[in-house]
């Protein structure tokens, strides 16, 4: 009996090393994926103009950095990029700006990119609930309510979304 306890508890111990293995083995390679295209980016974009793609795609790894002020600049390349390009579908680069200025507490510069984002791409959920929470930051109760449940309109299980409401719901009824 107790041969078997030994082998059932080792047995577990196996799976568990095995299971942590992995998943440092994915973090690894995540990671080394990411500063690859970090670095490549990051150089090419140095000596030459990138597209609307290239300059987003380094903003965004500059946003997972929290480096928020140096992604900024190149948000604002690349939405000056997709216009010289004709390019209509720039939502995600406004709602991404924003977030970096929402990072730094610049709640009104946030608000006017969501907005813009939202102009673009109306049933943006995304950008829907980050201007709701802009506008919760800034005390606008009734805009940020207006916020979340339109992007419940379009997501109706939209979690944050639920969540804001009830709770500004209560606030506001209180």
């Amino acid at each position: 009996m107790d041969s078997n306890l030994a082998v059932i508890y080792l047995s577990i111990l196996v799976v568990l090393l095995l299971f942590t293995v992995v998943s440092i083995f994915r973090q690894v390679f995540k990671t080394r994926r990411v500063e690859s295209t970090f670095s490549r980016l990051r150089n090419r974009l140095k000596t030459e103009k990138g597209t609307t793609q290239e300059y987003y795609e380094l903003g965004s790894i500059y946003v997972e950095k929290k480096l928020f002020s140096q992604a900024i600049p190149l948000f604002q390349k690349a939405l000056k990029s997709a216009e010289e390009e004709k390019e209509e579908k720039t939502a995600a680069i406004y709602n991404a700006l924003g977030y970096a200025y929402f990072a730094q507490e610049q709640f009104d510069l946030a608000i006017r990119q969501y907005k813009e984002a939202l102009k673009q791409q109306p049933d943006y959920v995304t950008a829907l609930n980050n201007i709701g929470h802009a506008y919760e930051r800034k005390k606008l109760t009734a805009q940020a309510l207006q916020s979340y449940e339109e992007a419940l309109k379009y997501d109706p299980k939209n979690g944050t979304a639920k969540r804001r409401a009830e709770s500004l719901r209560r606030l506001v009824s209180a």
